[in-house]
């Protein structure tokens, strides 16, 4: 980076880069001991910090990405933004954040694949159904419910 350069940069604009206030806040506020409060200069400078950090990581990560080149990123590279750019203390976090997640992940996967698999039809079968059940529940609501209790009431001129 040369001296006037003030940090890594992504395609857009610096003004369209920024993350979530009230979540930068939940967590200082988590963090803080009991009966301690940071002033909003504390918060828009650590949440100004948070932004710099991310946007060096995905930087370097992507760097790290297009070396390989590769179109899209991965984890790996991050792990390898951060060991590039000093922060090797985090990386084992990291990892086991990534293996929580991709463990989550697969349960979730398996609980849609069990719920598909469950009801025995095809994707197919169950669109048509949907759709039969849609036009049913249509045509009774335009025929004015005719004697069920969710239909609203029709509107009067």
């Amino acid at each position: 980076m040369s001296s006037g350069d003030e940090g890594p940069r992504t395609g857009g604009g610096d003004d369209d880069v920024s993350l979530p206030k009230a979540t930068v806040n939940k967590l200082i506020q988590e963090l803080l001991p009991e009966g301690y409060t940071a002033t909003k200069e504390v918060k828009d400078l650590i949440a100004e910090c948070c932004k710099e950090f991310v946007l060096a990581i995905s930087s370097e990560a992507n760097e790290i990405c297009e070396k390989d080149s590769k179109k899209t990123m991965l984890p790996d590279h991050i792990v390898s933004a951060l060991k590039a750019l000093g922060f090797e203390d985090f990386v084992a976090g990291v990892e086991d954040v990534l293996k929580d997640h991709k463990e989550l992940a697969k349960g979730e996967k398996a609980k849609k694949a069990k719920r598909a698999a469950g009801n025995g039809m095809t994707e197919e079968e169950a669109l048509r159904l949907q759709e039969e059940l849609f036009n049913k529940s249509r045509a009774k609501y335009e025929a004015g419910g005719a004697g069920t209790a969710d239909a609203p009431p029709a509107a009067e001129a």
